[in-house]
């Protein structure tokens, strides 16, 4: 890892603190940098979690109205039959 600095004062406090800390500048800097990385995740799953449960809630409110019963698949079924019938001419009629 190239660790120039075009700002000396940067450099400087950078490797300040990382000697506060205890570890290279290098890992210092990766430390950052993944701290910085996975805080972005963490917000995005965050936003993406209250959005499942808004989903989640909206979905569940009304479960009857987004399932078919029984009686409504056979009715759809009967009806896709009866349409398939007359699309299709029958023998003997005239084309």
């Amino acid at each position: 890892m190239n660790l120039r600095f075009p700002d000396p004062e940067q450099r400087a406090a950078i490797a300040a603190a990382a000697r506060e800390a205890g570890v290279s500048m290098q890992e210092y800097i990766l430390s950052a940098a993944y701290d910085r990385a996975t805080a972005v995740e963490r917000r995005f799953l965050e936003g993406f979690r209250m959005s499942m449960d808004r989903s989640g809630a909206a979905f569940a409110a009304e479960p009857a109205t987004i399932d078919p019963t029984a009686e409504q698949r056979a009715s759809e079924r009967a009806a896709r039959h009866e349409m398939g019938q007359r699309a299709q001419p029958g023998r003997g009629d005239a084309a």
